[in-house]
């Protein structure tokens, strides 16, 4: 009811493997999890959904904290943990915080995954020579590694720039190293 008053639309799930079954990797928001579920503990969660490689945050709450179970859920990598009682403010503050985190590192994911299909587009030499321009290497250095003249070089790079959709030197290198791909 707390949620649904602040114009959310929350689901709710009989346990945490019930959620897991009904995740998709479209899936966006938050989740609150207590710790003591039946099942599954809400340490265990976070940890498959790290598995999973899930990006949703996830706030902890719990009526019977301890600061061992408190660092558990941290390590583990829960966004929040609150204890019980708790002021509705507080949830809600932290809900609508993770749910800008989440809507910012989906965005994140998906620059990254725009980058890393231009990355597949290029050639095997054209990734040769992004690779040696992340080293720093002239267009004459490259040219002496790869064994081809600097103008051939030149027409590589162009074709790099161009399908990286970079505008300059400084954008290329940025995007290749935002996406981990360098």
């Amino acid at each position: 009811m707390l949620l649904r008053s602040d114009g959310l639309n929350p689901n709710g799930f009989s346990s945490a493997q019930a959620f897991l079954d009904a995740l998709t990797p479209e899936s966006r928001g938050c989740i609150i999890s207590d710790v003591r579920m039946p099942g599954m503990d809400g340490v265990q969660l976070i940890r498959a959904l790290k598995g999973m490689n899930c990006i949703l945050p996830v706030i902890v709450i719990t009526g019977h904290a301890d600061v061992t179970v408190a660092v558990q859920a941290m390590k583990a990598g829960a966004a929040e943990f609150v204890q019980k009682p708790f002021e509705s403010e507080l949830i809600l503050r932290l809900v609508r915080a993770c749910l800008e985190d989440n809507d910012d590192a989906v965005d994140a994911s998906a620059k990254r995954t725009r980058v890393l299909r231009r990355i597949e587009s290029l050639t095997a030499r054209e990734r040769q020579v992004l690779d040696l321009i992340m080293e720093g290497a002239s267009n004459k250095a490259i040219a002496s590694a790869l064994a081809i003249s600097p103008r051939t070089v030149e027409i590589y790079r162009a074709n790099v720039m161009s399908k990286m959709r970079a505008d300059s030197l400084s954008d290329l290198i940025r995007m290749t190293l935002s996406s981990g791909a360098a």
